[in-house]
């Protein structure tokens, strides 16, 4: 490793380098200090780099060259006790590398810069860009950083201004420091939070199992108003045209002051309203528990046209090209005319659809019961892949970066590629996965019901 006259890192010094072969022995050549314990064996693996390449970093952050120290005594100094200015996970990715055993070391050139990327994206170093690759190991990705909530994080995050706001069922609403994870502040409401915040301007929106919708100050966590309802919340909050619209399980869409909280209007469905809404010019599109999906006039409320289906529609509907696309319990996700309700196709997937869709590029993604997440073509219904997780998704994906990410009953986060439908990286949480990621700045935002709030590389 050489530094040439542009400052530049440079490797030289190839003469010696040949292709890797699985369980080929032969003979032992490498630099004293540097070379790993099983290659005095003569033994060849792959991770004897990692092993060689944490001793670079160790040299490099301690100035203790190896080479005239007694061989494998790194566990003896480590970074930290000869340069405390090293952070303790640095500390942490350069001596799993120098591990002794090789099955303790990491499993692959990947999965160390994983490691090694998730340190700089919590640092906050504004000099790296996360690329469009995660990687797969034996224990999936790092997260950045988590947080412990009280009790279950159903709710799905949203973040504006790096911060992170997300519900729990403590009956608390979280602000926490998008880049750390570091605690904020909280507001109490008097039930749990399985509706997801929505920012506007410099007020966050969230519904209660309390029965209320709270307007609280972003930077503060102060009250701003409330909006009480007939029965607990669980649609989430759109904002447009300064009005707030959320549904309730009263059975009422509401249209209230951004500003009051004072209705405007609001229009009776049959049954609960967990669907949350969409907006699309003059219109106001939402499901009921009624199995119908409704287009309201965005001014007074009044029906414009209603769809029904053969069973509760809890999925929260998207436009896309004058299309309405939601999903159902009657096991469709159906493709509607935004201007008049008319089916243009319904796909059927193998369970339920709770799950709300997401479209990009022409696909549409989406999770069913079934236990598979589903990329339909947006223009006609045709499944292009799907991808089965062990467990039922009502997690709503998210696309970025040409990855796809969502929870899963079975207790994981799911990144799958776009184009190929396989799976990038997993992470494994401590309790089902309800809650939906959000993606802002490289990192995957989610929520699981073991309490935590995580922030896991893309």
């Amino acid at each position: 490793i050489m530094l040439n006259n542009q400052d530049r890192i440079v490797l030289i010094d190839f003469g010696i380098a040949k292709a890797f072969q699985i369980g080929q022995k032969g003979t032992m050549i490498g630099t004293e200090g540097y070379s790993p314990p099983e290659q005095y064996k003569g033994i060849a693996d792959p991770r004897g780099d990692i092993y060689a390449l944490g001793a670079t970093m160790h040299h490099l952050l301690t100035k203790r060259d190896p080479r005239l120290e007694p061989p494998f005594t790194f566990h003896e100094a480590p970074p930290r006790s000869l340069n405390p200015e090293v952070s303790e996970r640095l500390e942490t990715v350069v001596m799993k590398a120098l591990q002794y055993e090789i099955e303790d070391r990491y499993s692959s050139a990947e999965e160390m810069q994983l490691a090694l990327q998730t340190l700089l994206i919590a640092r906050g170093d504004s000099s790296f860009t996360p690329g469009t690759a995660a990687f797969v190991s034996g224990q999936g990705v790092l997260p950045v950083w988590e947080f412990a909530c009280e009790d279950e994080v159903r709710s799905s995050p949203t973040v504006a201004g790096g911060i992170v706001y997300v519900g729990a069922y403590d009956n608390n609403l979280y602000a926490l420091d998008a880049k750390t994870g570091q605690f904020v502040w909280k507001y109490a409401t008097e039930g749990g939070i399985a509706s997801s915040p929505f920012v506007w301007q410099d007020t966050v929106l969230v519904g209660s199992e309390d029965r209320v919708l709270y307007a609280i100050k972003a930077g503060t966590g102060g009250l701003v108003w409330t909006c009480p309802t007939g029965e607990r919340i669980r649609s989430s909050p759109r904002v447009e045209y300064n009005q707030v619209f959320f549904g309730s399980d009263d059975g009422y869409l509401y249209a209230v002051s951004a500003q009051s909280g004072r209705a405007t209007w609001k229009f009776q469905a049959l049954r609960p309203i967990r669907s949350s809404p969409v907006i699309v010019g003059d219109v106001v599109c939402f499901g009921s528990d009624d199995s119908h999906v409704y287009a309201l006039d965005i001014q007074n409320g009044n029906l414009k046209w209603k769809f029904r289906a053969n069973r509760g529609i809890t999925s929260s509907p998207v436009v896309d090209e004058g299309l309405v696309f939601v999903g159902s319990t009657d096991w469709n996700v159906y493709a509607l005319d935004a201007r008049t309700g008319w089916a243009i196709w319904r796909c059927r997937t193998n369970n339920a659809v709770i799950s709300s869709p997401t479209i990009s590029e022409g696909c549409l993604y989406i999770g069913s019961v079934d236990g598979s997440l589903y990329v339909i073509e947006v223009k006609s219904g045709r499944v292009i892949w799907k991808f089965a997780a062990e467990g039922q998704i009502t997690s709503s994906p998210a696309v970025a970066e040409g990855a796809v990410y969502f929870g899963s009953v079975d207790e994981h986060v799911y990144s799958v590629d776009v184009k190929t439908g396989k799976l990038r990286w997993s992470f494994k949480t401590g309790g089902p996965v309800p809650s939906s990621p959000f993606v802002a700045d490289g990192i995957v935002y989610i929520g699981s019901t073991d309490n935590k709030v995580y922030a896991l590389p893309i």
